[in-house]
Formats: C-alpha cells, sequence, structure tokens
C-alpha cells in the first residue's frame, strides 16, 4: 500500500497508463512525418519545464560536470532515436506489435547493466528474456508464415520497434548514474533539449515540412506532450514516490494492451492470433525479468 494509506497513487498510476496508451493512436492518426510528430511532441513537452528551470535551478546548472553533460548529452541522443524509429515502426506494422516490442526495454536494461556495469543476471532474469525473446519471434515471423499481415511491412516495423526499445534502455542506462548527482529539472531539461535538437535534424534531413498544417495536427502534437508527456510519465514518476518501483514498472506493461484496444476501437485494428499470441508471450517475460530484476537490487 502507498505511504498515504490511500489509493491515490493507484489511481494516479492508473491515469498515467492510460494516457502513455494514447500515445501510438496519436501518432498514428497524425499526417505529420513521424520525425516532425516527434520532435514537436518532446519540444512541447520541454517548453514549460524552461522557466521553471532558469527560475530556480539556474545556479545547478553551472555546477553540473562535463562528464555528466557529455552523458546527459548521450542520454538526450538516445531518447530522440527512440522516439525517432519507434514512431516511424507505427507506419510499417500494427500498433499492437510495435508499442509491445518498444516496451521490451526492460530486457536490453538488463542485458547492458549485465554488460556495462557488472550486475549480475540470473537463472530467472535470463528465463524472462529468453521467454520475451520467444514471444518477439512469433510475432514477428508468426504473421508472415500465417500469411495475414497487418501494415505495410511488420518486419521492418517490428525492427525499427526493437531498435526503439533498445535505443530507451541507452537512455536509462546512460542516465542511471547521473541522477545520483543532478536532480530531476535540470537533467531533463538537458535531455530534452538535446533530444529536441536532434529530432530537429533528423526532422529536416528527410526533408519533414515543419509549419504550415491545419490546427488538427497542432492539437496531435501538443496531445502527445499533455498525454504521454505530462500526464503520462510525469505522473509515473511521481508514483514512484509513494509505490513499490516494481509494481510501477510492472504496471508499465498495460500501455500495450491499452494501446491495443484503443487501436481497435478508433482505428478498427485488430491484431493477427499471431501477434496477440507473441505479445502476451513477450509481456510474460518483460514481467519475469522486471520483477526478478527489482528483487535482486532491493536485496543489494
Amino acid at each position: 500500500m502507498s505511504e498515504h494509506g490511500d489509493r491515490t497513487p493507484f489511481l494516479g498510476l492508473a491515469v498515467a497508463i492510460v494516457a502513455i496508451s494514447t500515445g501510438a493512436i496519436l501518432v498514428e492518426v497524425s499526417e505529420a512525418p513521424s520525425a516532425v510528430t516527434a520532435f514537436y511532441r518532446v519540444l512541447f513537452t520541454t517548453l514549460p519545464l524552461l522557466p521553471i528551470a532558469a527560475w530556480r535551478y539556474r545556479e545547478e546548472f553551472r555546477l553540473i560536470r562535463r562528464r555528466d553533460l557529455a552523458f546527459a548529452t548521450l542520454s538526450g541522443v538516445a531518447l530522440a532515436l527512440h522516439f525517432a524509429s519507434w514512431f516511424e515502426s507505427l507506419e510499417w506494422t500494427s500498433v499492437a506489435a510495435s508499442v509491445t516490442l518498444v516496451q521490451s526495454q526492460p530486457l536490453f536494461v538488463a542485458l547492458g547493466a549485465w554488460l556495462l556495469l557488472s550486475e549480475y543476471l540470473n537463472r530467472r532474469m535470463v528465463g524472462g528474456i529468453l521467454v520475451a525473446v520467444t514471444g518477439i519471434a512469433t510475432m514477428s515471423m508468426g504473421d508472415f508464415l500465417g500469411g495475414v499481415l497487418v501494415g505495410p511491412n511488420p518486419l521492418l516495423g517490428n525492427a525499427l520497434a526493437l531498435f526503439g526499445a533498445l535505443m530507451a534502455a541507452g537512455y536509462v542506462l546512460a542516465g542511471r548514474s547521473l541522477r545520483q548527482r543532478v536532480s530531476l529539472i535540470p537533467y531533463v531539461v538537458v535531455v530534452y533539449s538535446v533530444c529536441t535538437v536532434c529530432l530537429l535534424v533528423i526532422s529536416l534531413l528527410q526533408g519533414g515540412q515543419l509549419t504550415g498544417y491545419p490546427p488538427r495536427e497542432w492539437l496531435i502534437f501538443l496531445g502527445l506532450a499533455a498525454g504521454p508527456g505530462l500526464l503520462g510519465h510525469t505522473v509515473i514518476n511521481w508514483t514512484l514516490a509513494h509505490l513499490e518501483s516494481s509494481v510501477v514498472s510492472v504496471s508499465m506493461l498495460g500501455e500495450p494492451v491499452g494501446a491495443t484496444i484503443l487501436a481497435f476501437v478508433f482505428l478498427t485494428e485488430v491484431p493477427t492470433a499471431y501477434t496477440a499470441l507473441g505479445g502476451i508471450i513477450v509481456l510474460a517475460g518483460i514481467a519475469l525479468t522486471t520483477v526478478e530484476r527489482e528483487r535482486q537490487q532491493g536485496e543489494q
């Protein structure tokens, strides 16, 4: 139970999961290039933070060391590549497959922590990773074998979503030690600013149009920032102060379920049997790996 002795953090977590579940749907209905959509999502998430950072954290920005700034920059680049590849994946594969696969980032975090940070990877974690890999193979290859495809090129879309998960893991690992020395607002302002610039460069290199969109598109951009950005991930960060991290981490697996339901309701997109089966296996593997990793860290 939460520190407050009430259900408010659980309610906040539920609201946050619904909010982040809308992200893929908003990207799917947007007619702007995926990189442009990602650019405006991060830009509109960052802008409200700048006055707060300038007013309350000016001195802390001056004290950030060059090494820490380098890691924050690396984290921002990884986050930009995460958004760019995941948003693009939604052009090629189903919402269900894309969101499930991009949510596999805890698997890459566990592997990266083992390879780069010498963290222990026990049998249950390895088992969870293998279960998830089995689900990924079922999801990615089953549709081709079954002859029923959702999306112009599901294999490409699935690969982009997996790359997005890998980049999300890089973002987490790069910022992990940094967050122990730099408070939240200065950290996210630097990371989001770098991410915004990178997405701007990607958009320009792809020839993306930055202006001239109808009001509907601007509402989608703002919705991505307000919903998945502020109501979603911001509230999730708040719940971490009141709920066990394992509860929050596993609850995040509700995003693929919520996004799949919303895609069915608003886009009449029905996942294939292989996508549904593979998705269930992937989520089971992620849950096993996440719970075991949180348990292991709690014992240290």
